[in-house]
């Protein structure tokens, strides 16, 4: 064997048996996946804590209130109620729709329908109503008169048991498809990503602008005549938008939240970033706190949640966290049977027969009605 070949082989041998000998630590962290490891170099807020006394969980809810206010950044103030264009009525049987529209200040038109019992003599319920994202641009408030996500309409639905429904197209959706700063031709997703853009370069959040025209349906809701007690709702995008609003609003009395209860960093954990559109992010939340932090602001107003276990987009790891703390902040009250979050195992991210019973007998009970 020449020199030169036994020099190496003494290399391979030596070079094995450093690898052997690679430490622990460094092992692990090949093992980490690249959201771990952009997780623990992130300057992240520690976990949420609800304060053990009430007094100080008061004094702590509104400072978190404030701060979301802030996070969602400098939008346009909005007028106590809005001047709101009647567009058109019609009588569909057993119930009968209002198509509005109002200017909401900042630039954008926001249509919207009024689903209102048939021959009310009396002050009614209603429901805010939240379409869902999905992809479905072209659809928004229409979703109040379609089956496809949910097992019936649930404007009618609705209407039929006595309940006020109110739904408008949200920024990017319904007839504001193709309505945004990039010009008519640019809709769908490409309108979307616009609509964001336009909005953190002006100082605020696209999240926080949709908030923002929500609550002036909120606003409008409250102004009419036939109405006395205002619950939220919503699939998906719509789910998400329900149960920010009933953390941003008092008005709300209850609340039903449906495939999308999602803990953010868990979701960060899991790699699932990619299931929630660009609409949805909020710039430095997780440097304050995570989102059971928002969840226990609707303390101790009634609020139920339901969700698949299979759904990527809330990871039950994290629905599991988020009822953790949030509990904590009903007990505070007295109210811990208001807090209901019930995860369906093996469900994806679906409005099952089971899951629209449920919201139909938890509105009823909440709104003080009877089936």
């Amino acid at each position: 064997m020449n020199l030169s070949l036994r020099k190496r082989i003494c290399w391979s041998f030596l070079l094995a048996g450093l690898v052997c000998r690679v430490p622990n630590a460094v092992m692990a962290q090949t093992n980490q996946s690249d959201a771990e490891r952009w997780l623990a170099k992130a300057e992240i807020a520690p976990a949420f804590v609800v304060p053990a006394s009430r007094e100080a969980w008061e004094a702590k809810r509104q400072e978190v209130r404030t701060q979301l206010w802030e996070l969602l950044g400098k939008l346009p103030p909005r007028p106590k109620t809005p001047k709101v264009e009647a567009l058109s009525r019609e009588d569909r049987g057993d119930y009968v729709v209002e198509k509005f529209q109002f200017d909401n200040g900042a630039g954008a038109v926001v249509p919207g329908y009024l689903v209102l019992p048939k021959g009310i003599t009396f002050k009614a319920p209603a429901i805010l109503y939240c379409h869902w994202h999905g992809g479905e641009y072209e659809i928004g408030k229409e979703e109040l008169f379609q089956a496809r996500h949910t097992p019936e309409p649930p404007g009618p639905a609705l209407a039929r048991r006595g309940i006020v429904v109110l739904a408008i197209d949200a920024y990017c959706f319904g007839e504001r498809n193709g309505r945004g700063p990039g010009g008519p031709d640019e809709k769908g997703q490409a309108g979307e990503m616009t609509a964001s853009k336009f909005n953190l370069w002006v100082g605020r959040t696209l999240w926080g602008m949709m908030l923002r025209d929500d609550l002036m349906g909120l606003d409008y809701l409250v102004s009419r005549p036939e109405v006395e007690r205002i619950g939220v709702m919503g699939m998906s995008m719509g789910a998400t938008r329900s149960w920010w609003l009933m953390a941003l609003d008092e008005r709300i009395k209850t609340g039903v939240a449906i495939a999308c209860l999602t803990r953010y960093r868990n979701l960060m954990g899991h790699e699932m970033l990619k299931a929630h559109g660009i609409y949805y992010f909020v710039p430095n939340m997780l440097g304050h706190f995570d989102s059971e932090a928002v969840v226990a602001l609707i303390a101790p107003r009634p609020a139920l949640f339901l969700n698949g276990g299979a759904d990527g987009g809330s990871p039950e790891d994290g629905i599991h966290a988020i009822e953790t703390t949030v509990r904590s902040a009903y007990r505070l009250y007295g109210r811990e049977e208001g807090f209901e979050s019930v995860v369906y195992p093996g469900q994806g991210h679906v409005y099952t027969p089971e899951m629209w019973k449920k919201t139909m007998e938890w509105l009823m009970e909440r709104l003080k009605l009877k089936d």
